[in-house]
């Protein structure tokens, strides 16, 4: 591996200047800087971006921080290439960190780039509680930007999403249409986005005065095969519903193959919505209706908020996104209807 030294000597100058070009401060010729970083293609030398770094404080560089069980799917592929493509337009590399399993893992990933002096780090949290999100933020000077979770403290550091009131308004659509015995699927009920989903489809129910029926609610764990396996239950106990609230496109896909293998038809009989609005749900037979979450608003503002917080600047106080349902071919009028 080639060395400073060995750049400096083919550029016929000094380590110092070597150093110079590469920080960008003080004044050097064009014309010894073209020496220098020819030599450094000849020679194949690569900086040392943490020493680098820690001499200059700065590393352009972006922290983001996701536990890996949200790599598979349309969803995280969203995220990421959201948030790549606004910090490489502001200049910045974005580095990807494993949250992996746990809160002690997700706040290490967090110090460990805190460790590579990122400017920023965005958290995608799934372990961190509310209280020790806060604390970490105010622990440290670098901006730690919270992506869909609602702080109580550091207001200006979240962006959230209002998956509880998405939730609420697919139920009553679902209502609205003539559907009183509605099933839910949830997600992992680990999750703070599947409890805020369950919780939202509860209070429809009981603000349009409907029995909350347990035996309707099924957990899942976000895949397909929990939404087959959650129909098959459904269908065993015998529990009478016309609609299914499946807590992700994934699950409501799987839903619907059960259906149509037990023989019961979509939307003719049961009526069903996801949520996410996967590319591939217009395209679905039936088209999938599903709740769409404003992923690249929110991503978008989030990067917005940590180059105005580096870089100087305004921005909204408004942080709390709103999805958008979208109805397709997947909802029909139900038993109840006018």
């Amino acid at each position: 591996m080639s060395t400073m030294q060995e750049v400096a000597k083919r550029a016929n100058v000094s380590k110092a200047t070597v150093s110079r070009v590469l920080s960008g401060k003080g004044y050097t010729s064009d014309e010894t800087k073209a020496r220098v970083y020819q030599a450094i293609e000849e020679t194949g030398y690569r900086p040392n971006l943490l020493a680098r770094n820690l001499s200059t404080s700065k590393s352009a560089c972006i922290g983001l921080v996701v536990t890996n069980n949200l790599y598979q799917g349309s969803y995280f592929n969203e995220i990421l290439s959201q948030a790549a493509k606004k910090l490489e337009d502001n200049g910045r590399q974005l580095i990807l960190v494993d949250g992996k399993h746990s809160a002690e893992e997700e706040h290490a990933a967090i110090q460990f780039l805190l460790g590579l002096r990122c400017d920023a780090i965005i958290v995608y949290p799934r372990f961190l509680s509310i209280s020790q999100m806060d604390e970490i933020i105010e622990q440290h000077s670098q901006p730690i930007m919270i992506v869909n979770r609602k702080l109580r403290k550091n207001q200006s550091h979240c962006i959230a999403c209002d998956h509880k009131g998405s939730s609420f308004n697919a139920t009553q659509y679902l209502i609205s249409r003539g559907h009183r015995e509605i099933a839910f699927i949830t997600g992992s009920m680990d999750s703070p986005t599947a409890i805020e989903r369950l919780a939202g489809y509860k209070e429809a129910l009981l603000a349009s005065g409907i029995e909350v029926i347990e035996s309707l609610i099924i957990q899942g764990r976000w895949t397909p095969t929990c939404g087959v396996q959650g129909v098959m239950k459904l269908h065993q106990q015998a529990t009478p519903f016309t609609a299914i609230l499946a807590s992700n496109d994934d699950m409501a896909i799987g839903a619907i193959k059960a259906l149509d293998d037990i023989g019961i038809a979509v939307p003719q009989q049961v009526s069903v919505i996801g949520f996410d609005d996967i590319p591939t749900a217009p395209f679905l037979k039936p088209a999938l209706s599903s709740v769409k979450d404003p992923v690249n608003g929110m991503i978008n503002e989030v990067i917005h908020r940590v180059i105005s917080m580096l870089d100087g600047g305004h921005f909204s106080k408004e942080n709390i996104f709103i999805s958008e349902l979208k109805i397709r071919d997947s909802v029909s009028d139900g038993p109840y209807s006018n």
